[in-house]
């Protein structure tokens, strides 16, 4: 399984924005774009709609959309018209995850969680296959009249899974391509999802191993070196409170995540950043020059890392930062790697 250099991005732009970002980026040839599908920000599929044909050399999909917020049918659908716009449909993927940030918008996890997942996939491939006969489960039902009334991908696109627990992990074993570590660089974890996964891959009968590992953060890169390590904590501060006492290689003070959360909800950033180590920075972060980039990056692939996916905002500027890794970032790492 060759590795893949992927770069993604938050869903806060404007219609024109993302138009001209996506030719800005093409360029690189990146080997993935992701966009995010984080509440509030717009969906996933309506930035990558309109940055997908201005995309050539790259596999394309959103991390990750949430059931409980879209609909499995809506996914299929919006798949399917993405699908459309790429010159190859197995350049398209589908990222689910239970999502983050639901209760403080009013919106319910459908339960049983676990389940609502595998049965996501259930539906969103009965779509794109053209099925009929209609689908009974215990979070999602289809009649048996329904099937797909557009065009469908020639190709099912791959499937992502983005979660740190151990038994999505290994229902991802059983039936996704990918599982994706968001809001983390550190190498250390990679391995402990890997044998999450292969209880999974050992239940479906599957090759251990065929499953991917997909790390991605935020991502700060400068010739400023310091500059861009302040920056990313304040960045890396929102996504902290979700993700930092989910790492289960790491032992935190039961206080820590309080304490930060309270100043994530303040709005004081600037707190917020004063709470997170170097340590802590380069375990949820890419922070730095490119050399940092590097080092960090050879770090996450020698564990045994699929993809990594280098995250909003990029850099100081996001525009130099996505050069530096696209020109500097990027071909060093493909020396060794691909």
């Amino acid at each position: 399984m060759t590795p893949e250099l992927a770069i993604a991005f938050q869903t806060d732009k404007s219609a024109s924005e993302y138009v001209s970002l996506a030719q800005f980026i093409d360029p690189f040839n990146f080997d993935v774009v992701s966009v995010y599908h984080d509440l509030p920000f717009h969906p996933g599929y309506s930035a990558l709609l309109l940055m997908a044909p201005n995309l050539h050399n790259c596999r394309v999909g959103i991390a990750s959309a949430i059931p409980s917020r879209m609909h499995p049918i809506d996914i299929a659908a919006n798949t399917a018209l993405l699908a459309d716009l790429v010159p190859d449909s197995s350049s398209v993927y589908i990222g689910l995850a239970r999502g983050a940030w639901l209760s403080a918008h009013g919106i319910s996890e459908r339960k049983p969680a676990l389940t609502a997942i595998r049965e996501s996939v259930d539906i969103i491939r009965y779509m794109l296959s053209g099925q009929t006969g209609g689908y009974n489960g215990k979070v999602f039902q289809l009649a048996e009249h329904v099937r797909t009334p557009y065009p469908t991908p020639e190709k099912m696109p791959r499937l992502m899974i983005g979660t740190w627990g151990k038994k999505l992990s290994a229902i991802a074993g059983e039936i996704a391509d990918e599982v994706k570590i968001g809001g983390s660089a550190n190498p250390d974890v990679v391995p402990a999802i890997k044998d999450y996964i292969a209880v999974g891959e050992n239940n479906a009968s599957r090759q251990q191993g065929s499953v991917g590992v997909v790390m991605g953060a935020v991502c700060v890169v400068d010739e400023d070196r310091d500059a861009a390590r302040a920056k990313a904590r304040r960045e890396v501060a929102l996504y902290l409170p979700v993700v930092a006492d989910l790492d289960p290689t790491i032992q935190l003070d039961p206080h820590y995540v309080t304490r930060l959360q309270a100043e994530v909800e303040r709005n004081d950033f600037d707190a917020a950043a004063k709470l997170i180590s170097d340590e802590m920075l380069d375990k949820f972060a890419f922070s730095g020059n490119a050399d940092d980039l590097i080092a960090q990056s050879h770090a996450l692939l020698e564990a045994g890392t699929h993809r990594i996916d280098f995250g909003t905002p990029h850099g100081l500027n996001p525009e130099t930062g996505i050069r530096i890794l696209g020109e500097t970032v990027l071909p060093e790492l493909r020396k060794h790697w691909v």
